[in-house]
């Protein structure tokens, strides 16, 4: 897996689980869908994105995600 794949596939589980959480628990969950789109504006401005310097510390290959 890639990184590029890696970071798609865990911004995609803290949003799912954060609906998921203010569906069956409490609605302020919904706080944390709203700050992970912050992050990847953020992240698509800047190019700054602590999953992508942590995956790459860890050693897993770059690539481009949907070439």
């Amino acid at each position: 897996m890639t990184i590029e794949r890696s970071v798609l596939l865990i911004v995609g589980i803290i949003v799912l689980g954060s609906v998921l959480l203010a569906v069956y628990h409490n609605i302020n969950w919904l706080w944390l869908t709203g700050i992970m789109g912050a992050h990847l504006i953020q992240a698509s401005v800047t190019g700054f994105c602590p999953v992508v310097m942590t995956l790459k510390k860890l050693g897993l290959p770059e690539k481009a995600g949907f070439a």
